[in-house]
């Protein structure tokens, strides 16, 4: 039986994983992780063809996408 995970489960496995380590090796480390974290996950969204990576770099450059 597959059961996808809802997102308020997500959030709850993410936000653990985080203050384990920050406890663990410091908060630069839980900052470290987290932006790595958000970079494989806009990846994956890319690789899905869920994420429009054009009007990403056009955001990030400070034009509109209407």
């Amino acid at each position: 039986m597959s059961r996808e995970l809802s997102p308020s489960v997500i959030g709850l496995l993410i936000g653990a994983a985080l203050g384990v380590v920050a406890v663990a090796f410091g908060f630069w480390a839980m900052v470290l992780v987290a932006l790595l974290a958000a970079i494989g996950y806009g990846i994956g969204r890319a690789i899905e063809g869920k994420l429009d990576v054009r009007g990403v770099a056009d955001a990030l450059r400070g034009r509109r996408s209407s």
